[in-house]
């Protein structure tokens, strides 16, 4: 027989194992959930099969079989609300110039007379030229009066440009910038393409300069952007690193692109070398009294503590989705029911599009399809954790703390018929930064990343307009030299994309 102290080492030994696997089988879903993030498909939709697969894996304990039964009877609906496929688009626009090239038989063009004409058969190309340079020579022509002789010369003054003596035009200026910000061509490869295929050497340092000039002119337009968005009492904000030189330092240090959106407006971007809460008083105006839907970073609960009850904080479904998903290998028949009813929200929430709803309507049929739903998650939820199956460490036991732990905040869009569902909007627009920052890694210096967040902010903006904002560019850094700040407003990406679509008036002869 064994001894009391042989016993009690064997349990320890237990223990001890027991506490080895649990880490282990934590680490491998970390190793898992990060194999997956790098080369697994990013998309977070499941095919409702699937999901059906997933909930008949496992039987469960009677929590969640009453919930699981209600689900069945909407799936009926969610399979007959699918989309119909669009129409197929037309290749290129109907607008597009046409180059016709008229090709005649051999023998009609060695004896034209012999031939009559009787018709013809038409094929169409599409064609591309590439873009070229051109010199602009301004002639500035010198008059004196013919009949006096001892009169003043005049000449036309120079036209009012952003930078005296500066070679680049605005349509080259609008080049450089799209190139980079929206095309995500760092300037060292920009100057290799323009010197290899073009023979024009701009240095980069010239263009890193102009860029510098075009912002600053750029500037008062981005502001009143920001009014904009912050107009209304509702925005949606997120934050992206980016990474920075800075003299001195020895490598690279971490900024951020706080991003503000209006859904349906523009899109504000703002630098600052900081995530800390502090940033978010110089993002936020100091008079704004409103709903800020964001993510769970807890930067936000403490900036909306100090402006002492004048902010509602919204959540975003998107991201506690997200973790279920990470989760559904861990516990498929849980995070797939969890998953399940999320897209039945996600359902009413596109119907709520495609019909073009307004606040009252959609915060009717929120109360009346989506509420139900909300409430039944909540309850499979605190069932899920009274059951105290799941660790807090692993994926199920974090989706569900950080989804119980967002709740108040989750439930504010079905009491706000402007509120959206998700942050998604203002994460669509932080996307081309994530491109760009893939090609050019860094910024110069922090300056560099406030003339960033001035031209992504006007080329996001002119993108959610449907403007090509090279053509708009193009316009504004032609106009904005013989502007006042009056004029501002009427040269907002907005107001640009309003007067290209009001038809002109004919004046009667």
């Amino acid at each position: 027989m064994s001894s009391p102290h042989e016993a009690e080492l064997v349990r320890q030994l237990q223990e001890e194992l027991r506490q080895a696997n649990a880490k282990i089988a934590l680490l491998q879903q970390k190793i898992d959930l990060l194999v997956r993030r790098i080369f697994g498909s990013k998309t977070e939709k499941l095919d409702p099969k699937q999901l059906e697969l997933l909930l008949q894996l496992q039987q469960e304990a009677q929590e969640l079989g009453k919930a699981v039964a209600s689900s069945k009877v909407e799936e009926a609906s969610l399979n007959s609300s699918r989309r119909n496929r669009s129409e197929r688009k037309e290749r290129w626009p109907s607008d597009i110039p046409v180059v016709e090239e008229v090709i005649d038989p051999d023998a009609v063009k060695a004896s034209p007379d012999n031939w009559r004409f009787i018709g013809a058969e038409v094929s169409e190309q599409l064609d591309y030229q590439p873009a070229r340079f051109l010199c602009r020579r301004l002639i500035r022509r010198k008059y004196v009066p013919r009949f006096d002789q001892d009169g003043v010369p005049i000449i036309a003054p120079l036209p009012e440009s952003l930078q005296e003596r500066c070679i680049a035009a605005p349509g080259l200026l609008a080049q450089i910038i799209i190139s980079k910000y929206c095309d995500h061509l760092p300037l060292y490869r920009q100057e290799q393409i323009y010197k290899t295929r073009h023979g024009v050497y701009l240095p980069r340092q010239s263009m890193a300069r102009w860029i510098g000039l075009a912002a600053d002119w750029l500037r008062p337009i981005y502001q009143q952007i920001r009014t904009g968005v912050m107009a209304g009492g509702y925005v949606q904000v997120d934050e992206t690193p980016i990474r920075y030189l800075e003299p001195g330092y020895g490598r690279a240090r971490q900024g951020y692109l706080w991003t503000s959106s209006k859904p349906g407006g523009d899109v504000f971007f703002h630098w600052q070398t900081s995530r800390a809460a502090t940033c978010l008083e110089k993002v936020i105006p100091v008079d704004f009294k409103g709903t800020i839907q964001c993510d769970g970073y807890a930067a936000y609960g403490a900036f909306a503590q100090t402006r002492e009850g004048a902010i509602t904080l919204a959540g975003c479904w998107a991201h506690a989705r997200r973790k279920f998903h990470e989760a559904i290998e861990q516990a498929p028949r849980q995070a797939g029911w969890i998953i399940r009813q999320i897209q039945h929200l996600y359902r009413v929430e596109r119907e709520l599009r495609e019909r073009r709803a307004g606040p009252r309507l959609r915060l009717a049929v929120r109360a009346h399809q989506s509420r139900p739903i909300h409430q039944r998650i909540h309850r499979a939820l605190l069932k899920l954790k009274a059951t105290r199956h799941y660790l807090p460490q692993n994926l199920m036991g974090q989706a569900i703390d950080y989804t119980l732990s967002q709740w108040p905040m989750l439930s504010v869009w079905l009491d706000d018929g402007r509120i959206e569902i998700d942050n998604n909007l203002v994460e669509n627009a932080i996307r081309p930064t994530a491109i760009g920052k893939k090609n050019w890694l860094f910024i110069g210096q922090a300056q560099a990343g406030e003339r960033g967040a001035i031209l992504y902010t006007l080329i996001e903006s002119c993108r959610r307009r449907g403007i090509d904002p090279h053509a708009y560019l193009h316009d504004i850094l032609t106009r904005l030299p013989k502007m006042t700040n009056w004029q501002i407003n009427d040269v907002t990406p907005q107001a640009w994309a309003r007067s290209k679509q009001r038809p002109s008036l004919k004046i009667a002869s």
